[in-house]
C-alpha cells in the first residue's frame, strides 16, 4: 500500500485574503490540539505535532507543510509535511517494482494480507472513527461507521481472492476449450475528497490489492491527518 499526499494541492496558511481555516494568526497556529489532554488518543493512532506525510516502504516527505484544522471550532490540530514532485516520482518508481511481486502472488495469498488490513483497521475503529468526527466533521457514529465500510470491503475481497479468474468457454474444435485469464492492471491511482475520506479509499484499495495492484492514494489535503492513520 502507497500513499501519496497532495503534492501539488498544498494549502497556505496566512496567505489567503478569505476568512476561515485558510488564513490564521502565528498565535493561533501555535495551540495544536494534538497537545491537549482530551486529544490524547490521537498519539494512539501514531500521530504527532508534525507528520511525514509520505510513505512508499518508508516515512518521508520533502514537500510543504500544512496544518489542520477541526472544522467545529477551527481549532489546529497538527500538521503534516506533505510530498514533492521529486517524492511523488521516488514513489511511482518504488511502486513498479513492488507490482513486479505482489502480482505474482497467489490471489488467496493477496487476500490474507487484506484480511489482515482488516484487523488491523477493527482494532482502531473507535479513534480512527473519532478521528473523522474531528477532522472531517461528520458525528460520530458517521465516522465509526465510515471506517468500518473499509473493514467492511476488506471481508469482501478476502472472499473475492479466492473466486476472481477468467471463464473456461468452449470452443468449435473438438478437444479444446477457450480460457480466458485475468491479468492485474498494474499502478492504480486513488483520489479521494475530503467528505468520505477513508471508505472510497477502501473500496478501491482492497478490491485492487487482491486483483494484484498496487496503488497510490492522494488523499484531500483538509484530512491528511486521516489519511497518515489510516496508512499506519
Amino acid at each position: 500500500m502507497w500513499r501519496v499526499p497532495g503534492h501539488l494541492c498544498v494549502r497556505f496558511a496566512g496567505r489567503s485574503k478569505l476568512s476561515g481555516p485558510w488564513s490564521r494568526p502565528a498565535a493561533f497556529m501555535s495551540t495544536l490540539l494534538i497537545h491537549q489532554p482530551q486529544y490524547a488518543w490521537l498519539k494512539e493512532l501514531g500521530l504527532r505535532e508534525e507528520n511525514e506525510g509520505v510513505y512508499n516502504g518508508s516515512w518521508g516527505g520533502r514537500g510543504e507543510v500544512i496544518t489542520t484544522y477541526c472544522p467545529a471550532n477551527n481549532e489546529p490540530i497538527a500538521r503534516v509535511r506533505q510530498a514533492s514532485v521529486a517524492d511523488y516520482e521516488e514513489t511511482v518508481k518504488k511502486a513498479r517494482e513492488a507490482w513486479r511481486i505482489w502480482a505474482d502472488i497467489p490471489a488467496p495469498k493477496r487476500g490474507e494480507v487484506v484480511r489482515q488490513i482488516g484487523d488491523a483497521l477493527r482494532e482502531k475503529i473507535q479513534v480512527l472513527g473519532s478521528l473523522v468526527s474531528l477532522e472531517m466533521g461528520k458525528i460520530l457514529v458517521e465516522g465509526v461507521g465510515e471506517v468500518q465500510e473499509y473493514v467492511d470491503i476488506c471481508d469482501y475481497a478476502v472472499g473475492l481472492s479466492r473466486m476472481i479468474g477468467g471463464p473456461i468457454l468452449p470452443s468449435e474444435r473438438p478437444g479444446h476449450a477457450l480460457i480466458e485469464q485475468w491479468n492485474p492492471v498494474g499502478l492504480v491511482g486513488i483520489i479521494t475528497a475530503f467528505n468520505f475520506p477513508v471508505a472510497v479509499y477502501g473500496w478501491n484499495n482492497a478490491i485492487a490489492m487482491i486483483c494484484g495492484n498496487v496503488c497510490l492514494w492522494k488523499g484531500a489535503p483538509t484530512t491528511s491527518l486521516i489519511s497518515v492513520a489510516v496508512t499506519k
